[in-house]
């Protein structure tokens, strides 16, 4: 029914709107373009609304769609622009400091995304294992791994 799982979806954007930013402004740094990314995630979660399986997913569905909207500017921005995103400085309390920052960018997307929930938006393993739609003993050893490369990188 798909009426009934767009209004669901509708009520899941409006809810989240401000994490949906955070999460997007967290990959591109830029309000427009965060703005941008929310736009067009939630116009891709109300179009594929219908392929919505359990309304009571609804608002991880919509934040895997917001983080591969986010992933997909970012490649888009990179192949088109050429600049890499390490170029990209980082927001939020984690980005005062300077070396932990570019170190993080440095990161490839995935454990990046990984960092950004965690820290970030802190989300429970449990909840980033819902959102990447991965066991928690794979999100806990790969945030485990991206923790150790983030020290080692640092000294």
């Amino acid at each position: 029914m798909r009426s009934r799982k767009e209004a669901v979806i509708r009520s899941v954007l409006l809810e989240n709107y401000q994490s949906y930013y955070r999460l997007a402004f967290s990959y591109v740094h830029q309000e427009a373009d965060a703005m941008d990314i929310v736009q067009e995630g939630a116009y891709k979660a109300m179009a594929k609304a219908g392929s919505l399986r359990d309304e009571s997913y609804a608002a991880t569905w919509v934040y895997r769609i917001m983080i591969n909207t986010a992933k997909d500017y970012l490649k888009k921005y990179e192949r088109e622009r050429g600049i890499l995103e390490e170029d990209i400085a980082v927001s939020g309390d984690i980005g005062r400091d300077v070396e932990l920052r570019e170190a993080v960018e440095k990161l490839p997307l995935q454990e990046k995304t990984l960092i950004i929930l965690r820290f970030y938006e802190d989300k429970s393993l449990a909840e980033i294992a819902q959102i990447l739609q991965e066991n928690l003993s794979t999100v806990k050893s790969r945030l485990y791994r991206t923790l150790e490369k983030l020290r080692r990188e640092l000294g």
